[in-house]
């Protein structure tokens, strides 16, 4: 199964890269696979970061399925 992540902002900086591929096991859930690029791209963890399923901000329990869109991004602030 693969999930599409992709980096806005600061975290495409840090990263290098603007998404990746990345192959998970059965049934995964949407905090591991956050984990898991936060390993292999351990300068994010610098940074108050958030995430998102499909375009909608998730709190990691979240279960993925083939092809699903994880976003990883720093904290936003408006006024």
């Amino acid at each position: 199964m693969s999930i599409q992540v992709l980096f806005f902002g600061a975290t495409a900086t840090i990263s290098g890269k603007r998404s990746i591929q990345v192959d998970v096991g059965e049934d995964p859930v949407a905090s591991a696979v956050f984990e898991r690029v936060l390993t292999d791209h351990p300068r994010l963890r610098a940074h108050k970061l958030h995430f998102s399923v499909n375009q909608q901000y998730a709190n990691g329990d979240e279960p993925l399925s083939d092809g699903d869109e994880l976003a990883i991004f720093t904290a936003v602030s408006g006024g």
